[in-house]
This record gives C-alpha cells, structure tokens and sequence, in this order.
C-alpha cells in the first residue's frame, strides 16, 4: 500500500483527504510543513499533498527544500490550493509540482486525480524495467563478445563485477564518498563495469591470447584498450541520443588502469582527478588477476594478494577504497574461493 503525507494548515481539509484516503493508502495528515519535515526523517512517503498557502512556511517554500535535499528530492509533489491563479500554477510546475488540486475539493475528484497519478506512475515504472532488461541484455552480449575472444582471462569480466559490487556496499555501508555515489543508479553502475575491457574487441588475437609475457610494443598496443573502450561506448551513446545509458561504463573503460600516484594510463590522472568508478575498478582488476591463474603465472593466495592490494594504497589504489577493501577482505576471500573452484 503506497504512503501519502496530506500537508495542510487546515483541519477540515487535514479530515476530509484523510477520511477519503485512508482505506486505499497509507494517510498521515500533518498540519504544517515543518511536521512534514520531521516526518520525512522517518517515512519515506510516495506522494505529498502540499498547501500552498500556510503560515510561517508555505508550499513553494516547502518544495524548494524537499528538491535542495537528496534524500527527498524525488519525492513526487502534488500541490493543493484555493488559488485561481495561472502565475502561481506555473511557479508551481516549475517547481517541480506534479500537478494542482483545487480547493475544496471532493474524496471522489481527489481519489482521482490520485489514481490517475499512481496509473501513470506504474506504466513508467513498467517502462523503466523494460529499458533496463534492454540495457542489461545489450551490456552482456558486448561483455561476452569481449569474454570469449580473450582466452587467457575467462571469467574475468564476471569475477571482477562481483568484487566491484562488494567494494560498492562496503564504501556506502561506511559512508565513504557519501556525496559521489549518492546519485548513482545501482542498476547502472554495477552491470556497466562488465564494459570495462570492451576495447580489447580492437586488439590482435595474437597479442590478446599471447600466453608468454608481452614485449613492450605489445603492451603498448594492449594499453590502448582503454582509449577504444572509451571511443566505442562513445559512439554507443551517440546513436543512442543521450549520454546517460552507459555513462559509467565509457568511466569504467576509460579509467581502470589510472593509478592514484598518477603513473597509470591512458591519462596519468592523479588522485581523485580519477572518477570514483575506476578507482574502485582498480582494485577489483588486478584483485582477479593476482589470485587467477594466467598462462604465464600461478595464482596468489588471496592473503598474498591482499598484502599487495594494501601495499598499493596510496601510489596504485585510493586508500579509503583500500580500507574498505580491507574491511571486506573475507567477502573478496569467498568469492575467491567459490569462482576459482
């Protein structure tokens, strides 16, 4: 049952939404907007119905807080107001207002105009979960294509999305780098770290499987994968219209090699000049290829590699994403253990 908060200085209004709601939702009637403030730091509501007009902080007010707060500020809003006044509709929806209900108004226009909402709500969520099944489906058959070229790191890409998602939830679990990953889409962030070597597509199968150590010219060669990983999510997104479908992947691509002393590649970017994305890819990278056997190397232990993980803090990795690798270094160990079997 979805939540609504009916915010109104009114307690006529306050009963009548709140005896037409009630048995459909979740109602909490509350008489100004700042007990709605108090309330929003314990529930979460679907829906606020906003007055416009209350004392000491009215519903324009009210609205600008709720969009300058990350925590509240995709709340949807529906303003309530006695106002005819085309002015002040307009000041509402560019506010970010959903739309206006007229005071007063009748239990059955309000049910309503809330059911019309919830309904549209629905079909767009409906939409957002087909445009990501398109989104995922599209990433792993990139990912596989890229998998099943290079034979010496098989399972690499999987491996390394796992890790990435364990250093994700132990930096947000610790509040580290709250502000940087407060936006981020889950859904996105995580499969998109499976483009993270999509630029190998362009390197020689020759180089690619060579199961000796490379000469200098051919790491060269195979350095560049970051940069056409980089180009071809570039021109993905191009023909998709928009930049936001892989926007973590081309950082994925582009910067998991970067080192935060600056001597990594492609652009020796220093320190957190390097997007959070890949630094965190950093250590998951050659977390999975210290402790996987290469043709040209035995695995590590997991203890061997944490202590060469941990001796990188500071020149190869960030050390806040060290100390939450070090905080989740059992849950590394496991899942260790469970894909090398």
């Amino acid at each position: 049952m979805k939540t609504i908060f009916i915010v109104d200085d009114n307690k006529t209004n306050l009963m009548t939404a709140n005896e037409a709601l009630d048995n459909l939702y979740n109602a909490y009637s509350l008489p100004s907007a700042d007990r709605m403030f108090k309330m929003l730091e314990k529930i979460i509501p679907d829906l606020i119905l906003l007055d416009v007009d209350m004392p000491e902080m009215d519903g324009f007010t009210a609205m600008r807080k709720l969009k300058a707060t990350e925590k509240f500020c995709d709340i949807p809003v529906i303003f309530l107001t006695a106002r005819q006044d085309m002015e002040a509709e307009m000041r509402g929806f560019e506010l970010g207002a959903l739309d206006f209900i007229n005071k007063p108004f009748s239990p059955p226009v309000l049910i309503k105009r809330i059911e019309t909402y919830t309904e549209m709500d629905k079909r767009i969520k409906e939409s957002q979960r087909a445009l990501q099944m398109v989104y995922n489906s599209t990433i792993e058959v990139i990912s596989d294509m890229v998998e099943n070229r290079d034979k010496i790191t098989g399972g690499h890409i999987a491996r390394t999305q796992m890790y990435l998602e364990t250093l994700v939830s132990e930096l947000i679990g610790n509040n580290v780098y709250v502000e940087e990953t407060a936006d981020w889409d889950m859904d996105l962030v995580v499969p998109s770290a499976q483009l993270h070597d999509v630029g190998k597509i362009t390197v020689s199968d020759v180089i690619l499987n060579k199961p000796d150590k490379l000469t200098n010219e051919e790491f060269d060669i195979i350095k560049q994968h970051c940069c056409e990983g980089a180009k071809i999510i570039d021109r993905i997104m191009i023909k998709a219209g928009g930049d936001t479908f892989l926007r973590y992947a081309k950082q994925f691509a582009e910067c998991h090699h970067e080192k935060w002393d600056g001597t990594g590649y492609p652009k020796k970017l220093k320190g957190e000049e390097i997007p959070l994305v890949g630094r965190i890819m950093a250590v998951a990278d050659v977390y999975d290829a210290l402790v996987t056997e290469r043709p040209y190397k035995k695995a590590l232990s997991h203890e061997q590699a944490a202590e060469i993980i941990k001796d990188g803090s500071g020149s190869h990795f960030d050390p806040k994403i060290i100390d939450a690798f070090v905080s989740a270094s059992a849950k590394f160990e496991a899942i260790a253990k469970q894909v090398n079997k």
